[in-house]
């Protein structure tokens, strides 16, 4: 009986996964018929030159990888019934850490000297989720708020870094840090810009799939997120649960911010993120924060934000145009609750 209501239930997850792929598809053509171009034409360049060639291939991966843990940072609080809009902010912040870390430590082995660096990345991701899960936590200020108002602050203090005291002088014309120490070290596929941020990623979301699924914390997270009155008459500690899962999930978003600095840019700039983290809250919500989802509309997006420059080519398509259809995406998928609020 429990086997046959587990193969039920990935039917199940499988079937909507699916269905949400094929949506997906459905809105990026009609988009692309809506602006006048040949959305058959637009797959198969698509196809083409960002799936069946090796370097394009590894171009999606690249993408893929700060999908995987910002939406993973955006799962983990969405667990314990949380919303965490403000995965954007945490990659900076994790990125802007980490730098002072590549600068300030010295004296190290390379390889400890790395480590260290990637840990700051987190420990910076974790304290900027941190204050909403504070906030929250103490009954205040609902977390959706301030993790969107956080995303507008985080810029910023990246900016006085860039712009002030970090600002490389060679580099007058593009405000941006020299290259960080660590960069030659950081592991790196040869040939290709795949980086060891995207075995993180994978290794993150294993062991995000095995400690929700199959460990007393993933239960009492699961609970928190469902009840957190039941939980708390239970004897569950509901308010460090709320700040825990937002740490954890701000230190996987900083995790993918120090990354992307160090294995694609070498240094911080202020263009480190082209919206990584409010990607990743749309792989989350397009994934239902299942494991599996996770990975498959993660590569899905990066196919697409991947595609704009092929598009840009093939069809005249400008790149911009890909962040409308982000848009559309989301507006999808927002309506779901609405449509089932409504049912009621």
């Amino acid at each position: 009986m429990v086997l046959k209501s587990t193969s039920n239930r990935w039917v199940w997850i499988l079937f909507r996964l699916s269905l949400t792929v094929v949506l997906i598809l459905g809105v990026f053509g009609l988009f692309l018929w809506a602006l006048g171009k040949n959305p058959l034409k637009a797959f198969q360049d698509t196809l083409r030159l960002n799936l069946l060639n090796p370097r394009g291939l590894s171009e999606v991966v690249v993408r893929m990888s700060p999908l995987l843990l910002t939406a993973l940072g955006v799962a983990v609080p969405f667990r314990a019934g949380l919303i965490n809009v403000g995965a954007e902010g945490q990659f900076l912040m994790g990125a802007l850490l980490g730098t002072w870390a590549a600068f300030n430590i010295a004296g190290l082995p390379p390889a400890l000297h790395l480590v260290l660096v990637l840990l700051a990345g987190m420990v910076g991701g974790g304290l900027w989720g941190a204050v909403p899960g504070a906030l929250r936590a103490l009954g205040w200020v609902n977390e959706t708020i301030t993790t969107l108002l956080l995303n507008y602050l985080a810029p910023l203090i990246v900016g006085y870094f860039v712009f002030g005291p970090w600002r490389a002088p060679e580099l007058a014309m593009y405000p941006q840090t020299p290259e960080l120490p660590v960069v030659p070290y950081f592991p790196v596929l040869p040939g290709t810009r795949l980086h060891l941020g995207f075995f993180l990623g994978l290794f993150f979301l294993g062991l995000y799939a095995y400690m929700t699924g199959r460990s007393r914390w993933g239960l009492e997270l699961r609970a928190v997120g469902g009840n957190p009155e039941a939980a708390r008459r239970l004897g569950m500690p509901v308010e460090r649960w709320l700040l825990a899962a937002m740490v954890l999930g701000g230190a996987l978003a900083g995790l993918a911010g120090v990354a992307e600095v160090v294995a694609i840019h070498g240094r911080l700039k202020m263009a480190v993120s082209p919206g990584y983290g409010f990607m990743g809250f749309l792989v989350n919500w397009l994934a239902f924060a299942n494991p599996l989802g996770i990975l498959i509309m993660s590569f899905l997006l990066a196919i697409i934000a991947s595609s704009g420059f092929t598009l840009q080519i093939t069809q005249r398509l400008p790149y911009a145009a890909v962040n409308v259809l982000m848009a559309l995406i989301l507006f999808v998928v927002l309506a779901k609750p609405f449509r089932q609020g409504v049912r009621r």
